[in-house]
Order: structure tokens, then C-alpha cells, then sequence
């Protein structure tokens, strides 16, 4: 078999590989915002109708596992999973007490960005 043929084997190996993996630290995260939502006692506002993080939860992770293979980073978790309704393009809003109504998409990726600014700290 000539070169060129053993690396488009090669290549196409590496994209088999890699299709749909995500990568450890991104898994962290994406486990982190979940655990997160899960035990939060704001209120998470879908399509005008109020739920619990467990109740949010529940529905983020069936959204995660729908979207799955499109996912390579927590960011992208984010857009595609706990950001707007997909049926009708309603965003998501988080109720905290104490604070102003927010986007659940700000919400995580504030969340998110002092997650990885506590992961740095540690090291």
C-alpha cells in the first residue's frame, strides 16, 4: 500500500475516533453545570412555566444526551441543551432570589467561568 493510501486510512481513523468525544476537562464542566442545576434553589422558567433544578435537570440532560455528538465544548452544552426552547425558540430564564431575572445561558456561563477560574487556583 503507497503512503498516500495509509494516510487517508490514518485520517480517517483519527476522525472515527475522535467523532463525537468529548474531552475529559470538558466532561468535568459539562458534569460541574449540571450538578450545579440540579442543586440550585432558584427557579428555571421554561416556556412560561416555573421548575426546580431537579425538574431542569431532568430536562438538560435529555437535551445533552440528544445533542451529544455536537457537543465539543461545555459552551456548546450550554447553547444546545439549557439555552431556548427548540420547539418555540423561548429562552430559558433563571429566578434567583434576590436578584434580577437572567438568561439561564448568562446564568451558566457566569457559573462556568468561576468554575474554571477555581480550577486554575487550584493547580
Amino acid at each position: 500500500m503507497n503512503t498516500s493510501k495509509w494516510l487517508v486510512l490514518f485520517c480517517l481513523f483519527v476522525t472515527a475516533a475522535s467523532h463525537g468525544a468529548i474531552q475529559k476537562a470538558t466532561k468535568e464542566e459539562i458534569q460541574h453545570l449540571l450538578s450545579y442545576v440540579k442543586s440550585t434553589d432558584c427557579q428555571y422558567e421554561r416556556n412560561g412555566t416555573q421548575h426546580t433544578g431537579v425538574e431542569a435537570v431532568a430536562h438538560i440532560q435529555k437535551k445533552y444526551d440528544y445533542y451529544v455528538d455536537d457537543i465539543k465544548t461545555a459552551e456548546d452544552f450550554i447553547e444546545y441543551s439549557a439555552t431556548q426552547s427548540k420547539m418555540s425558540g423561548n429562552k430559558y430564564k433563571v429566578h434567583c432570589t434576590g436578584l434580577a431575572k437572567q438568561t439561564s445561558q448568562n446564568w451558566l456561563l457566569k457559573e462556568l467561568h468561576k468554575y474554571r477560574k477555581s480550577n486554575k487556583a487550584g493547580i
